[in-house]
């Protein structure tokens, strides 16, 4: 092969791959809408949230308030395959995991030293201009606390 052909034959993969995360609809920034959200008292509130690609992975970045309002930040970087990935940025938690439903429905669990303290379902909108995200979680007390968070794609 020549040169040229290498080259032609890198950019189709890249611009596959690309084409990929472009069509899921998970992908994006999603933005709080708290009009149309309910939370348990002392629930965090993610405001913004981030799904871009990481190479064959998908990075996400959520940034918002704790259940005291200060402010939280965490990534994690991963595959929608249902394994355990590491979080950062949250004391609370230390690894993520995604299971893709269908195309628009993923699943969600975090832990913190192996024990499941979060759980949750994130359904896509048909038109794909909102998501909603239903989550339960034991706060550090012990409590349980839940959210239904809508988002807006930005």
């Amino acid at each position: 092969m020549n040169g040229r052909t290498i080259l032609l034959t890198l950019v189709m993969c890249l611009a596959c791959a690309t084409a990929g995360f472009a069509a899921d609809p998970q992908m994006g920034t999603w933005k709080l809408n708290e009009a149309k959200s309910k939370f348990s008292p002392g629930a965090p509130k993610n405001r913004t949230v981030v799904y871009e690609a990481a190479g064959e992975s998908v990075k996400v970045t959520v940034d918002g308030i704790d259940g005291n309002g200060q402010p939280l930040h965490n990534e994690w970087t991963g595959k929608f395959d249902g394994k355990d990935y590491p979080l950062t940025g949250d004391p609370s938690v230390d690894s993520r995991s995604y299971t893709k439903v269908d195309d628009r429905t993923l699943t969600i669990n975090q832990k913190k030293a192996g024990k499941v303290t979060t759980t949750g379902r994130i359904v896509v909108a048909a038109d794909g201009k909102s998501r909603t995200v239903m989550t339960t979680a034991t706060d550090g007390q012990g409590q349980k606390i839940s959210s239904t968070a809508v988002y807006d794609k930005q």
